[in-house]
């Protein structure tokens, strides 16, 4: 590859390559050439021009390939335009030469083509450099022209193009004799020679007047004949250029010179020009008028169709300004075209000309107009179908015989109907919910214009009439009930009507398939109206001859449209509609025997159109409501399934008998016979196989098999990538709608709805298009045999396979070909049920026929049957599973491979390879893959037929993709391969290039990421994989190209480094708008994957591209780029685009670009998404933001705040309402991506400070324009846009309600914006909005004043009285139902509305808390990380004030609410215990869609229901009744006045409680849920809100097994979720449950107290867990419920507890743990717990779960002690309160459990004491712990567990270490403790009086040698001193006297004398300060001791004087005794005083 980078070629690497090296290497280095030339230095490009020209021609010379020509080509032209341009006329000469060479060998022709590519490349590029070479190069040209072979002629075509490009208006001399040459080739056989030509002419026109002024018609001409036996390719060429030579000729770009006569060509004579093609072709006229005699069409449906793209062209190219400045011109025009009677004469013409017409009116309407555009259009086509209508009606009136219009004038009319009102129904779909006020407009009445064609004889006008009916409900589903009742009520009333029975049963039945695209629905009523029409109908269809017919087919049309409403609506019509099928057929055979021998032909076909019907409504029951298709309605259903079985047979006879009067109602019946067994398992009808199995045959095989089906049947049955094979599928097409015209066969046409007007009620948004009667047959006979066969026995599979094959043997022709076609269909079908079914087809009889009848269509000439036969090959095989017969097909195929000569056999065989490997499972060994690479090799390389070539290589690909690794050793071989033909193939040959696409791509995936590597065969391989792409890329084929854009996908996702995005992207951009879709679609795939990994990078190249365009190249897209980049460039194409593969793919790239840029370029994205909003032409929310905020708050505030305006500037225009939702939630992602970023995005002064220092933007400084964004969307027309808006609003308010202000301390930010707000929500409140908008509006109300942001609740009375406006609507209940929609749309709504009141009172009682204690509500906010509420926010009594007045009836209504989805929520085997008529807010039938909104709505409802329940403390007011339509449930929850006698106030308080405590415990027990986390925090804090009341806490206390239950489902959610909140949540209801079970207890002893009287209150009594025995059940007991709980809580944040990690030797090394605050209160929490579960238990069970508490609570200060952590100033606290209150336990003292108390107490104390021993770094504050724990059990327990030996030692021994401890906080916390030692029980004081009074004594007395010099030794010295005087104050009064001298003297001993005391430091003087206080105190109270002391020491006398003399001579100065200023306070604060 380095070889080739060069700027000359080096010749000696290429003399040594070989032939095909040698291509691949001058291709490698004419790329490099390519991307060197613009960028080169000119100095040293002329140093070595002349040598590169003379290279460049020795390669021209050297016949290089065709992508080797145009690479040369264009750097020949570079070289001259980037060097010197004074040679280039040499080289024109040297081109001129070789064309005019008489050598027209073979081996010359690709120098030639070569010479004239570079011709072309040099004029495009140098221009007028080269006039003068001009006209002899054009002479030269087109005299080659006259004698080039196809090849030739398509590069001569390129190349004048190309010239014409690049000279202009200069070729204007040489313009008549290129116009010439080029009318030929435009008609040349060669299709590619046609394209080449049509872009020559197009590229003429741009210069050549006469082409659209006097050549005008001979050019459409020219076209039309064109257009003849054409492919895509050609009609997409032809069409682009007819359609611009007629814009041209409307819209002039360039002067005409005026001529006598000459004026300027209106629409009418352009529209008449294309007209004269359309309906007579481009045949002359002897031609034509031939046809025309001899009865056929003159016209073929290629030259419709191309004239309907050209039509297409046209208007697109003059734009959507023009198209709706003419519409009105151009619609008559239109019509004229489909009402011509020479396209009405045959139905399948009339049906090709609508499509036609439909397509053009679509393509143009809903492409180029915005809605407001379209809403006029759909004003002018009312106007067409009103005036055709009053036409129709004035010719049938009865009195007006002279104008009875004809039959060809009323075919006429219902054409121009049909076309009117389907392009009206696509406007109304596309509209959607902003057609509304197309609907409302009463000069247009659209409405009674659509629904008086209902009355038009002709039933396609009738059935477009209905299908127009359906898309306005779609569109607008208010509009379904009210149109439905309207055809019920004139279809009931007009019944003896033919036209309105037919009009408007089919009206009433569109309708009904509407509701399956509405959510919203109809009310459940209108399904009963329905069946009884139906039944009217059916039961009165005999009573009057005329209209029988239509009142059958009108009956069970709408029977079976009823059923497409789902089993819930058909469940209760099911019994009738069973009695109405069994009334429809004979009750037996004899009685269908007795109907044939009576009866006339109309009674047969009244007969047959009524069995039909009824076998449709059994066919959609199977389909929409299997689950109703029970057993025992199966067996209801076989006896009439088989009377209609039965007249199968007799059929014939029919016919002979009536001839064809009644032919089509027999093939429609036998079509429904078909359909509906097809869908029934075929044992529930194996009776009748036989028969119609026979019947199959006959169909399949019969006579009337001569209409060729094939491109009915056989595209399901081949593979999706083998059709690739045939051409581009429908699918990938733009025209799809008018392209299958062509793939439907001349003779057949495409469907229509007319041919099976039942289709109007299935599910689709598009118009059903049902296949004639005859074809459809077909295709279900197809279907049914595929179900039977497998159920045939072995030897009847052989029979019919058998009689296939002989019947295709005996015919011929093109009967032999359908017949062919159909039984290998059923075959093909069949194998693909038996594969499905993992079925086999048994013995060997079976399979020589079968074989032999694929092996017949494997050779077929027809190459959709052979590609079908290769499937059905490869799935026998599959279904044999026999290895020796799959062998055996391999080597057949080899064997006729290499025998074969016939093109049409190696094709099929070639295929058959690959799919014999596709369904195999891979290769099965490397043997059979060498052989078959092998033999597809040699194929692939047979340049002879291009077809073995494309379909060989498309085997390939198959065989590289499915042999995976084994395939890894072909890999060197097959790239070359691939890149030779690449190189060598023309580009006329592009089904050759689309295979080696496919083939390339194959191999880059099985390389995959070794693609990555460096070593020199890799980097070999991938380079060969660039090349392939290179060569792809430069195709002209946009297949090819999207090919080469797959493969660079490919090549980009293993390895990426390799993949040059500064080419790639270019291109990418390039074809964004191409009229190809699979190029479309394959750039935005490519981009997708690009954007996400390098966004940015893509971006950058788009932009940079168009910026380097020249100016005539540049697209509207192009400019979009330029203007918003690439992704405003992808935000047009989505709104342009109709494909949702496409559209999808769009959205999700802009996505992922926005993903990774939005945070850089955050601004830019946000006003690009505002752009896009505002693009809309009647943007009604476009608001001004302008708002005057002291105005007075009323309504008139927001709607004079928000006056809409138009916004139509920017770089958007009239974009569809969908695009506009899609800007919206690209908007909400970004603040969800902002939410992960940067905090300053919510922080409005922390983005100024950073924005001062830097250019970053944040979301905050935008937030006036995503409220606008909001506003607008809110309030827009569209439904869609205003949820979208909703939801932005919601997000919002959500993420901003608290960000403060920071120019008004005290307010946030959003509180500017509530008029918008107020204007936003108030639209969505009005009458007629829909339900699911009025919900989504409760929401953001909910969010809105709970957000605290208002904080006058008069501003918030705006929103209250919205949300009390729907209360009242609520209120109404059931009884005044929406007449509109259905009843679970009430639901939906009421549950949103309780659902906003319930969330306004949770926050409002929470903000009244928060009032009552807002320190304790901050900390809680702070410790779970809860968003707070606004600074601003109300109080909370003024919340509650707005919810106070309807409490009253939402407590109701909530109770009812909660009891409803209680019963909802019951599993299905309770579905019996449901209220027959429904719950409150429900209804029966509407049970399963409500399920969804009671599981959204029920947790906040809940909550709230508790927190009303807690605020009356369950005490039953009667307030009065809610005003509901019935009582609130079926046990009225205590709410109905008549059973309030029956049930007292603690039956129905019970019954809330057990309501609450079921809803709760049955959704915590769920393994899975939405919103799980909210709905679970609602849960617990309603329960702690229950808990809190003292009744619902003594039933939960004296309920033992509720208790345990709701502690088991407290443990797995504690287990199960790591949420910190949750988690504490459960805790503290953990607290409460313990806290009732203890208030129950001391309940029962204080009972059993006062019964036992007082002689023995001393015996406690025996209550709590345990009893006798002190065993606690797991399961069953409470207190192990919360050990456990308590310990899974500890252990997960204290993993050393658990025993087997205390024993882990890894552990020895003390990992010190670490706490934050959160674990700090859970670890609290728990301890709580713990501490009150000995007081829930008997003395016996005290004993029992003692040892783990104490082992717990030892365990945690264990934890404390060794992690020294920040945890501990609020851990220890926590833990030694709680171990005070176990040890301080009534249980301890009683008589049953004292002795075991105190054993347990001592161990717990020798525990304790051997933290000391065990851990030798305990000291500091862990010494403190220990000893304050120490203490606690000296203290609290009795003297008989701490005065024995050793363990009185030992204590005293612990308090002696600390005494002496060197630390003066341990030493000063010691003292403290000695105090409380001393003044403790007599026993223990004593012993440590004794003990440490000396010690305490001594340590003072150092003070004196010591002064303190510190803060901390001062207190220590001090508590010292108090310990010492707690010691005196112990002591008997006998010895109490010379302890106080002891004290005196150490207080006296601490005083300075007065030169000391001056320079001492601050301790020592204030510790001489407090002695002498405690002096002067102590003094007066023991007098005599103090006196006799000063006397027996007259030195401490002295020393007393002296301190006290000092004193008051300073006591003026200091009037207070110093503090000391220093004192450091412990660590630890202990927050209770535990001793």
């Amino acid at each position: 590859m380095e070889q080739a980078h060069s700027l000359l070629l080096n010749e000696d690497v290429c003399s040594r390559l070989g032939e095909d090296q040698r291509a691949e290497f001058v291709f490698k280095w004419l790329r490099f050439l390519k991307k060197l030339l613009p960028a080169i230095d000119r100095a040293d490009l002329k140093q070595n021009q002349k040598r590169l020209v003379e290279q460049l021609l020795a390669v021209l010379t050297a016949s290089p390939g065709p992508s080797t020509r145009l690479l040369l080509a264009y750097c020949l032209a570079q070289l001259y335009w980037v060097g010197d341009s004074f040679t280039s006329s040499l080289t024109v000469d040297r081109c001129n030469d070789i064309i005019r060479s008489r050598d027209d060998s073979p081996s010359f022709l690709p120098t030639r083509l070569a010479a004239v590519a570079c011709l072309g490349a040099m004029f495009e590029q140098l221009g007028r450099l080269l006039i003068s070479a001009f006209k002899e190069t054009v002479a030269n040209l087109l005299k080659a022209l006259k004698s080039a072979e196809s090849q030739g002629r398509y590069e001569i075509m390129l190349c004048i193009e190309k010239i014409l490009k690049g000279l202009g208006v200069s070729a204007l001399p040489c313009h008549r004799d290129i116009y010439k040459a080029t009318r030929a080739c435009l008609t040349d056989r060669s299709t590619a020679v046609r394209c080449a030509a049509a872009k020559c002419l197009l590229e003429l026109q741009r210069e050549a007047v006469f082409l659209w002024s006097t050549e005008l018609e001979n050019v459409a001409s020219l076209c039309f004949r064109a257009f003849e036996g054409s492919n895509y390719d050609v009609r997409i060429a032809v069409s682009k250029l007819l359609g611009t030579l007629i814009a041209s000729a409307l819209e002039p770009r360039q002067a005409i010179a005026p001529r006598p006569g000459s004026r300027r060509s209106s629409l009418e004579e352009m529209m008449e020009l294309l007209a004269r093609g359309f309906l007579r072709g481009g045949a002359g006229f002897l031609r034509a008028s031939s046809d025309m005699l001899k009865g056929a069409s003159p016209v073929s449906r290629d030259v419709r169709v191309g004239i309907t793209q050209a039509c297409v062209v046209f208007m697109c190219t003059l734009r959507g300004v023009w198209l709706e400045a003419h519409f009105s011109s151009l619609l008559p025009l239109l019509m004229e075209l489909v009402s011509h009677p020479r396209v009405t004469q045959s139905p399948s013409d009339a049906i090709c000309c609508r499509r036609c017409v439909s397509f053009i009116m679509r393509a143009s309407v809903g492409g180029l107009l915005g809605e407001k555009a379209q809403i006029a259009v759909a004003k002018e086509i009312c106007l067409v179908i009103r005036e055709q209508k009053r036409t129709i009606d004035a010719a049938l009136c009865e009195g007006n015989v002279e104008t009875r219009v004809s039959s060809l004038d009323m075919a006429a009319s219902q054409h121009v109907l049909v076309c009117s009102l389907l392009e009206l129904a696509s406007i109304l779909q596309a509209l959607c919910s902003a057609a509304a006020p197309l609907l409302h407009d009463g000069s247009t009445g659209m409405l009674d214009t659509v629904i008086s064609v209902l009355l038009h004889p002709s039933v396609s006008a009738q059935l477009a009439a209905a299908w127009c009916l359906r898309c306005v409900a779609v569109a607008v589903p208010a509009q379904a009930a009210v149109l439905l009742d309207r055809c019920s009520e004139r279809l009931g009333a007009l019944k003896s009507c033919p036209e309105a029975v037919a009009g408007y049963s089919a009206a009433v039945a569109a309708l009904l398939g509407a509701v399956q695209h509405c959510p919203l629905g109809i009310p459940h009523a209108k399904g009963k109206v329905v069946m009884g029409l139906a039944e009217d109908l059916l039961r009165s269809a005999a009573q009057n001859s005329r209209i029988s017919i239509q009142r059958a087919h009108g009956g069970w049309l709408l029977l079976s449209a009823l059923i497409t409403l789902g089993p819930t609506v058909v469940e209760n019509h099911l019994p009738r509609m069973l009695l109405l099928w069994r009334c429809a057929f004979p009750q037996s055979i004899k009685e269908l025997e007795s109907e044939l021998r009576r009866g006339d032909a109309f009674t047969w076909q009244v007969t047959l159109e009524g069995r039909s019907g009824a076998l449709y409504a059994m066919k959609n029951l199977a389909m929409y409501c299997r689950d109703l298709l029970s057993d025992e309605v199966i067996s209801r259903l076989l006896p009439l399934l088989s009377c209609a079985v039965a007249l199968l047979t007799q059929l014939p006879s029919l016919v002979k008998s009536y001839g064809h009067q009644i032919k089509n109602a027999l093939t429609v019946f036998r079509l429904r016979v078909y359909e509906i067994l097809a869908l029934l398992p075929p044992k529930s009808y194996e009776e009748n196989l036989g028969t119609v199995l026979k019947q199959l045959l006959m169909d399949l095989t019969g006579t009337e098999s001569t209409a060729c089906n094939e491109l009915n049947l056989l595209p399901p049955l081949c593979h999706s990538q083998d059709l690739a094979l045939l051409g581009p599928a429908l699918h990938d097409m733009d025209q799809h709608y008018i392209e299958e015209e062509l793939h439907g066969g001349s003779s057949i046409g495409e469907g229509s709805l007319e041919y099976d007007p039942f289709t109007i009620c299935e599910k689709g948004q598009e118009v059903p298009a049902p296949l004639p009667p005859a074809t459809a047959l077909i295709a279900a006979a197809v279907r049914l045999f595929a179900v039977i066969f497998p159920q045939l026995a072995a030897q009847q599979r052989s029979q019919v396979l058998g009689q296939f094959c002989e019947c295709v043997k005996q015919l011929k022709g093109a009967r032999q070909q359908a017949v062919h076609i159909n039984v290998s269909a059923a075959f093909c079908c069949a194998l693909k049920c038996v594969t499905l079914g993992r079925d086999t087809l048994a013995p060997e009889e079976v399979h020589k026929p079968g074989l032999s009848l694929l092996m017949g269509a494997l050779e077929s000439c027809n190459p959709l049957l052979r590609c079908a036969a290769a499937e059905g090959l490869a799935r026998l095989a599959q279904a044999l599973n026999d290895p020796s017969f799959t062998v055996s097909l391999f080597l057949m195929s080899f064997d006729k491979l290499k025998a074969a000569r016939d093109a049409i056999m190696r094709m099929g065989h070639a295929l058959a390879l690959g799919a014999l490997y596709r369904y195999l499972g891979g290769i099965s060994s490397p043997q059979h893959l060498s052989a078959c690479v092998g033999v597809l090799f040699t194929l692939s390389q047979d340049s002879t037929s291009p077809e073995v070539q494309t379909w060989a290589l498309h085997s390939l690909s198959m065989v590289v993709d499915l042999a995976g690794p084994l395939y890894h050793s072909h890999v060197e071989a097959s790239l070359p391969l691939v890149l030779r033909l690449l190189l060598s193939t023309p580009h006329t040959h592009v089904e050759v290039q689309q295979s080696l696409g496919r083939c390339l791509n194959a191999l880059i995936t099985s390389l995959g990421p070794d693609l990555q590597g460096e070593d020199v065969g890799v980097c070999a391989l991938r380079t060969s994989c660039l090349v392939g792409c290179a060569v792809m890329q430069d195709s002209p084929d946009c297949l090819v190209q999207a090919q080469a854009i797959g493969c660079l996908q490919q090549l980009h996702m293993f390895s990426a480094q390799h993949v040059n995005l500064a080419s790639l992207v270019p291109s990418l951009c390039v074809n964004l708008c191409s009229t190809y879709l699979s190029l479309r679609r394959a750039v935005v795939a490519c981009l997708m994957q690009l954007a996400q990994r390098e966004a940015m990078e893509v971006s950058a190249h788009a932009v940079a591209l168009v910026k380097e365009l020249p100016r005539r190249d540049n697209t509207q897209l192009d400019v979009t780029i330029k203007e918003v980049g690439l992704e405003g460039a992808l935000f047009s194409l989505l709104d342009q685009e109709s494909d949702l593969r496409l559209q999808q793919d769009i959205q999700e790239t802009l996505v992922h670009v926005m993903a990774s840029a939005a945070a850089s370029e955050l601004a830019h994205w946000l006003k690009l998404c505002k752009d896009v909003l505002s693009a809309s032409s009647d943007s009604a929310g476009a608001a001004q933001m302008e708002i005057n905020q002291e105005e007075d708050a009323d309504w008139c505030d927001d709607s004079s705040a928000f006056r809409a305006k138009c916004e139509s500037s920017g770089p958007f225009h009239s974009l569809r309402w969908s695009t506009r939702v899609f800007a919206v939630e690209c908007v909400c992602r970004l603040v969800a991506q902002c939410e992960s970023g940067d905090p300053a995005h919510f922080d409005m002064a922390l983005a100024q400070e950073q924005r001062l220092h830097g250019s970053t933007d944040f979301l905050v400084l935008h937030l006036a324009e995503l409220v606008r964004m909001a506003f607008m969307a809110a309030t827009d027309h569209s439904e869609q846009l205003r949820l979208a808006g909703l939801e932005m609003l919601y997000v919002i308010i959500r993420k901003f309600a608290s960000v403060p202000e920071p120019e008004f301390p005290g307010h946030v930010i959003l509180e500017q914006y509530q008029a918008n707000v107020g204007a936003a929500l108030r639209p969505a409140f009005s009458a007629d909005a829909p339900p699911d908008v009025t919900a989504k509006a409760c929401q953001v109300c909910s969010a809105w004043i709970t957000s605290g942001v208002v904080s006058d609740l008069s501003d918030l009375s705006r929103v209250h009285a919205l949300l009390a406006s729907s209360l009242l609507k609520v209120q109404a209940g059931r009884d005044v139902p929406n007449p509109l929609y259905n009843e679970s749309t009430f639901t939906m709504e009421t549950l949103a509305v309780l659902k906003a009141w319930a969330e306004v009172y949770i926050v409002a009682v929470q903000s009244t808390v928060q009032q009552e204690n807002p320190a304790g509500w901050q900390e809680q906010q702070q410790e779970w990380g809860e968003e707070p509420r606004g600074a601003g926010g109300p109080t909370g009594a003024g919340l509650l004030k707005l919810v106070q007045g309807d409490l009253a009836t939402l407590s109701r209504l909530w109770l009812a609410v909660l009891q409803d989805h209680a019963l909802l929520t019951l599993p299905p085997h309770y579905a019996n215990q449901l209220p027959v008529t429904g719950g409150s807010f429900y209804t029966a039938e509407t049970v399963d869609q409500v399920r969804q909104h009671y599981c959204g709505a029920w947790a906040p409802i809940l909550h709230a229901t508790a927190l009303w329940l807690k605020s009356t403390e369950f005490i039953m007011v009667d307030e009065g009744p809610a005003n509901l339509s019935r009582p609130v449930t079926p046990t009225s929850m205590g709410q109905s006045t008549a059973l309030a006698s029956v049930k007292s106030p603690e039956d129905i308080s019970t019954e809330r409680l057990h309501l609450i405590l079921g809803i709760t415990v049955a959704f915590l027990c769920s393994p899975h849920s939405q919103n799980q986390m909210e709905n679970i925090t609602s849960c617990l804090h309603a329960l702690q809100a229950l808990l809190d009341v003292p009744w619902p806490r003594s039933k939960v206390g004296n309920d033992q097994a509720l208790s345990v239950e709701l502690l088991s489902v407290l443990h797995r959610l504690i287990v199960t979720r790591e949420s910190p909140g949750i988690q504490q949540d459960v805790l503290e209801l953990v607290r409460r449950v313990v806290y009732a079970a203890q208030e129950h207890i001391k309940e029962k002893r204080h009972s059993a107290e006062v019964d036992d009287g007082a002689a023995e209150k001393e015996t406690v009594p025996e209550f709590g867990e345990g009893r006798d025995t002190g065993g606690l059940v797991p399961g069953k007991s409470l207190v192990f419920g919360a050990l456990e709980l308590c310990l899974c809580t500890l252990v997960r944040r204290l993993p050393r507890l658990s025993p087997q990690l205390a024993g882990n030797p890894t552990d020895q090394g003390g990992l010190v743990c670490t706490f934050s605050d959160v674990d700090c209160r859970l670890i609290t929490s728990a301890l709580g717990i713990l501490s009150d579960l000995p007081s829930i238990c008997s003395p016996e069970g005290s004993v029992s779960v003692l040892p783990t508490v104490l082992y717990l609570l030892l365990g945690v200060l264990r934890e404390l002690v060794r992690g020294g952590g920040a945890g501990e100033a609020v851990l220890a606290p926590s833990a030694l309160q709680a171990l005070r209150t176990v040890v301080s336990s009534p249980m301890s003292r009683a008589e049953k459990s004292r002795a075991a108390w105190v054993g347990l107490l001592r161990s717990a104390l020798t525990t304790l004491l051997e933290c000391w021993d065990s851990d030798n770094t305990v000291h500091g504050v862990g010494e403190v712990i220990l000893l304050t724990a120490l203490t606690i059990f000296l203290l609290c327990v009795s003297a008989e567990v701490t005065t024995v030996e050793p363990l009185r030692s030992r204590c005293i021994g612990k308090f002696q270490a600390c005494l002496e401890s060197k630390d003066p906080m341990v030493l000063s916390r010691s003292c403290q403790l000695l105090v409380s030692v001393f003044q403790g029980p007599a026993a223990v004081a004593g012993l440590f009086i004794q003990a440490l009074g000396t010690r305490l004594v001594a340590l003072l007395q150092q003070v004196e040698k010591s002064r303190p010099q510190s803060a901390a030794e001062l207190q220590a010295a001090l508590d010292g001193v108090r310990a010492v005087e707690a010691l005196v104050f112990a002591a008997e009064e006998t010895h109490r006297a010379p302890l106080v001298a002891v004290l005196l003297h150490i207080l006296i001993s601490f005083l300075l004398d007065e030169n000391t005391l001056s320079s001492a430091p601050v301790a020592s003087r204030s510790l001489h300060e407090y002695a002498l206080q405690d002096l002067m105190r102590l003094g007066p109270q023991h007098s005599s001791v103090f006196r006799a002391l000063m006397a027996s020491a007259p030195h401490l006398k002295a020393r007393l004087e002296a301190a006290i003399k000092g004193d008051q001579e300073s006591v003026s100065a200091k009037a207070t005794p110093p503090q000391v200023s220093g004192k450091k306070k412990p660590s630890i604060q202990l927050k209770s005083h535990f001793l």
